[in-house]
């Protein structure tokens, strides 16, 4: 019986020598091989259009941050697999992680795993964002030597992990989130398709996200646990905690709710300290702060300082010195500018807001930003688009977390308003004489209820059309 890669019998090949019969052979392998490799690659390419479309749809799901990326991470999978991963929202201005979304295999070394992702330039999600690059692979980074990478070496090389795949998710309103997928040593590392993949995704998922942040505005922001006190947190440079005050076991219970029996990981605080670290150590200049949401409206902001003693303990080589870690309400100011960024207004909208906060009406606003009054009403009616508001009041009531009141706001409850907020006043724009500024704030010092801030920009900070 003939060979089924040799010609048949009497079949004209034009074969006169062993090579030209080699060479039919060869091309009778590759022409039996060549169906199988065209069905896998038309079958990965299936699974991952289908699987775009899948995550596409999420994203227009108007979900909460959390269901958004479980389900996201779901349709991920079919098209690249993973192991383990970590999903963090960010401050769109600082670019500080927090509210974490992470199933990894080395949970009781979080505090080294969240200093070493800060502490090198390697796939740093702030890097790609630099680099316009949406999506990175470790392996490639590195030219295949995972040595060369401080987070493989410190943490990751001791639990079998031989790649990541890192995406940054951002825009022109600023950082909403990075996310790095983990696969072990023992499978194939990612491949270019991967990131080209999941680079793909990413705008869409950068405005999921911004969107599932703009709609905690929507809620009136209830105060939370007002009565336990100041929430401050010591820690070595290690990432270990030192000491804690009594109020701060509280807020990090509802800032990541433990399992039962356990106790809550401050993995923000950890990491507005290792943000910190890494300014010291000249990888990134961003502040060492972050804000996020909380629940029902109400935000967060956390900062990191070091604390140094102007008095070194006998034989001390040199001044002890410890990061501090404070977790207070968002002022109004910081929630105005979040308001701005998550529900992606322009820069004339954003100026205009922050004036109306200030106090002023359309006519002020329209002699302060050199515009008609129609020209005013059109980007009020833009932003009460944007933010499915339907008048001033409620715009801002959701903005600096008042609760909404029918009708007008009174002069002194607006002016009360702006100074609660920490704005600054603008009696000469505004119609605020300078007295009345004054008398108003020093009745709110002396009763205890503001702590007034001295500046805030007007002008949007982030860049977009006007």
């Amino acid at each position: 019986m003939p060979h089924p890669l040799l010609p048949a019998t009497g079949t004209r090949t034009g074969l006169r020598s062993e090579a030209d019969l080699d060479l039919w052979i060869a091309s009778g392998v590759s022409r039996l091989a060549r169906p199988r490799a065209y069905s896998h690659v038309v079958a990965g390419t299936w699974t991952r259009a289908s699987a775009r479309e899948r995550i596409e749809v999420i994203c227009t799901a108007s979900l909460e941050d959390r269901e958004l990326r479980r389900q996201v991470l779901a349709a991920l999978r079919q098209a690249v697999d993973f192991d383990a991963y970590v999903w963090l929202l960010t401050d769109p201005v600082t670019a500080v992680g927090a509210a974490p979304l992470a199933e990894v295999p080395c949970m009781a070394e979080l505090p080294a795993l969240i200093k070493a992702k800060y502490g090198t330039h390697v796939n740093r999600w702030t890097v790609l964002r630099q680099r316009g690059a949406p999506a990175g692979i470790l392996s490639e980074a590195v030219g295949g030597d995972l040595s060369r990478s401080l987070l493989w070496r410190e943490v990751l090389s001791r639990y079998g992990i031989g790649d990541v795949a890192s995406a940054v998710f951002a825009d022109q309103f600023g950082c909403w989130g990075f996310l790095d997928l983990w696969r072990r040593d023992d499978r194939e590392q990612y491949t270019e398709a991967d990131a080209d993949f999941i680079a793909s995704i990413a705008a869409p998922l950068t405005t999921a996200l911004r969107q599932a942040q703009a709609r905690t505005f929507v809620e009136p922001a209830a105060s939370h646990r007002r009565d336990v006190g100041p929430v401050v947190l010591t820690l070595d440079d290690d990432l270990r905690i030192a000491s804690r005050t009594a109020a701060s076991k509280a807020w990090l219970d509802i800032l990541l709710p433990p399992e039962p029996n356990e106790r809550a990981i401050p993995a923000s605080v950890y990491n507005v300290a290792a943000q910190l670290l890494a300014i010291e150590e000249g990888v990134d200049d961003h502040p060492a702060s972050t804000r996020t949401h909380l629940a029902g409206g109400f935000w967060l902001t956390l900062r990191a300082a070091r604390l140094s003693s102007e008095q070194p303990a006998p034989g001390a080589t040199g001044s002890a010195t410890t990061l501090v870690v404070t977790i207070e309400e968002a002022s109004g100011a910081e929630r105005l500018e979040l308001f701005g960024r998550s529900f992606g207004l322009s820069v004339r909208e954003y100026e205009l807001l922050v004036l109306l906060a200030t106090g002023c009406d359309t006519r002020a606003m329209a002699r302060q930003m050199s515009l008609s009054e129609h020209t005013i009403q059109d980007h009020l009616k833009s932003i009460f688009a944007k933010t499915a508001a339907h008048d001033r009041v409620t715009v801002l009531s959701r903005a600096l977390g008042t609760q909404a009141r029918h009708g007008r706001l009174s002069r002194d409850r607006r002016l009360r308003l702006l100074l609660s907020a920490g704005l600054p006043s603008r009696p000469m724009n505004c119609g605020y004489p300078s007295d009345e500024v004054k008398d108003t704030a020093a009745s709110l010092v002396s009763s205890r209820k503001v702590r007034l801030s001295s500046r805030y920009s007007v002008t949007a900070p982030w860049v977009c059309d006007r």
